[in-house]
């Protein structure tokens, strides 16, 4: 599904948009931004806003902008600049020449905050930060004004340039912004707009030792790249205020409008940027792409698409109060896709061996199996069936409880795409662990149906012996045991110990040989799978992206009901 393949859904930010084209505000033009800080990779929250951004902006024959904010070199890097990028286009969406930084602007910026002090709107304050805390007040207890509030023009325009210059200390001065210590919005009163830190910046090296706050730095980049609509997620609301005080307060060419929506919450799903750097940092997790991250990049290495997540986002619409949407549906979404576009394939994950003792020695059939019954212009293939196979341990029990309808001793079941099997025979080791069935083929049942009209009560997938492929299968839960992890206080105590279970001895059909990476499969009767960047010609690896149970859809079926 591309950006322009469905009717958008309506939503307060789409009617905003469209009474301002009726008015002709902007000069009827819809420009937009995703404007991350380059500080971590983006998770699916961040595809929420990427999403909204650049729909929003092609709907209505515009363009959207991708900035980096890059105001605090402190935290940022290349590494972060480049998975953003390539984040970006792999979700579908093209900024073309419109790729900017707000480290483009800190000349612009810098000159902004001196007209602000030749104005009498901004003063050099040597408090500390804790001191500066302590003058803002509460939420019930209005601030009070620093001693260094009434500076001169003349003194604040000479700090502030030797501040640029490099003269003090980090953290020695601040530049703030002269607004209103008793305001009710603690944003507005007299935040800090500049302050000095000695750090190399990865665009503009050592060339700037004072830096713009982001609250700062936001606004007047956004009216500099002439945007529209400035569309940011609800914990910005309270910074609105300050947001349009700096438009209001400098000759900028444009002054966007702000507005916010509910940020995306996924049930046992943790976002904070922060808090993921730990789970990488600490080791629990193998990078920030590792697949049982939220991020971009964890659910393309896991095997999500970027349609699936598409479509996800415009499903969930977009809402001015927060929530929580279940990550059932997420996995619903990407169900849907894979099952129109994914080729079924046989793999057996817990192999268990199975001779068809009349079978002939050296025979090898050709069975013809459908790759994908969603999409008959997928075709067919062929699989090799001989006399030695491999079955799912699970799919074998030798004193079957009620209700177990697949292979047991005397039991006959189909093979898929095959023949009627019969087990004759249990082999154990020494232990008495079962690792040999000998079973009976019935010649006659080829396809998987009897002449004489008897049935079977299970279909089981199966691989031929000698012609199966070494694979190593990863298998993937929830991160967390939590719904909400980010709501404990130690989110290490709700990591899931069962996040990860690697099967080093699996088998899948020829088919699979050279299969390229992030290529998706169904392996049938299992689940969804995708081929993991770890694999080499020698042996696959494949990465579960999601079982075939669809609780999601479930649910909403009952509720039809």
């Amino acid at each position: 599904m591309s950006i322009t393949d469905y009717t958008p859904a309506p939503n307060f930010i789409r009617n905003i948009i469209a009474e301002d084209l009726k008015n002709n505000k902007h000069d009827g033009q819809v420009i937009t931004r995703f404007p991350p800080e380059p500080n971590g990779y983006l998770h699916i929250g961040h595809a929420k806003s990427i999403c909204l951004n650049f729909t929003l902006a092609a709907e209505n024959n515009g363009r959207c902008h991708l900035r980096f904010d890059d105001t605090n070199p402190s935290k940022e890097d290349v590494e972060y600049t480049e998975s953003i990028q390539r984040d970006v286009k792999w979700l579908g969406f093209d900024w073309g020449e419109h790729l900017y930084y707000a480290s483009d602007y800190f000349e612009q910026l810098y000159e902004y905050a001196e007209t602000l002090i030749k104005e009498g709107k901004a003063y050099v304050c040597d408090l500390c930060p804790e001191e500066i805390r302590e003058y803002r007040g509460t939420l019930t207890q209005v601030g009070k004004n620093s001693p260094y509030r009434e500076r001169s023009v003349e003194e604040n325009l000479d700090l502030f340039r030797r501040m640029r210059a490099g003269e003090f200390p980090d953290g020695a001065r601040v530049l703030r912004a002269k607004i209103d210590m008793s305001s009710p919005n603690l944003n507005m009163r007299d935040p800090v707009i500049y302050r000095i830190l000695r750090a190399t910046h990865h665009r503009t090296g050592d060339k700037w030792c004072i830096y713009p706050m982001y609250d700062y730095a936001h606004p007047l980049s956004d009216a500099l790249e002439m945007i529209t609509h400035s569309i940011c997620t609800l914990e910005f609301e309270d910074h609105r205020p300050l947001y349009d005080w700096c438009l209001e307060q400098l000759p900028v060419p444009r002054r966007p409008q702000q507005i916010e929506f509910a940020r995306l919450n996924l049930t046992y799903t943790m976002m904070s940027k922060r808090k993921l750097l730990q789970l990488v940092e600490r080791g629990f997790v193998k990078g920030w792409d590792d697949p049982r991250m939220p991020t971009i990049a964890g659910l393309r290495r896991r095997g999500y698409t970027p349609e699936a997540i598409r479509d996800f986002c415009e499903r969930i619409g977009v809402a001015k109060s927060n929530s929580t949407v279940d990550i059932a549906l997420l996995e619903h979404c990407l169900r849907e896709d894979l099952n129109k576009r994914a080729p079924r394939v046989m793999a057996v994950l817990r192999p268990l061996k199975v001779v068809l003792e009349n079978y002939p020695e050296d025979q090898v059939e050709e069975l013809e199996a459908i790759n994908n019954p969603e999409d008959p212009s997928m075709g067919k293939r062929k699989v090799p069936f001989s006399k030695v196979l491999y079955i799912e341990e699970e799919d074998f029990c030798e004193a079957p409880p009620k209700k177990f309808y697949r292979l047991a001793p005397g039991r006959e079941v189909r093979l898929r795409y095959g023949y009627f099997i019969k087990c004759t025979e249990v082999v154990k080791d020494q232990s008495g662990k079962i690792v040999e069935l000998r079973c009976t083929y019935d010649p006659e049942t080829r396809g998987g149906a009897a002449p004489d009209g008897r049935q079977v009560k299970a279909t089981l997938h199966w691989v031929s012996a000698s012609h199966a492929l070494p694979a190593e299968i990863r298998l993937y839960d929830h991160l967390f045991t939590e719904e909400d992890p980010g709501a404990v206080e130690d989110f290490q105590t709700c990591l899931n110990p069962d996040s990860l279970e690697v099967l080093t001895s699996c088998l899948v059909e020829p088919s699979l040989k050279g299969a390229a990476l992030e290529s998706k499969y169904q392996f049938e009767r299992q689940g969804y799978f995708c081929v993991d960047p770890d694999s080499t010609k020698e042996k696959l690896i494949f990465n579960r992206t999601v079982s075939l149970r669809d609780t999601w859809a479930k649910i909403q079926k009952a509720q039809k009901g």
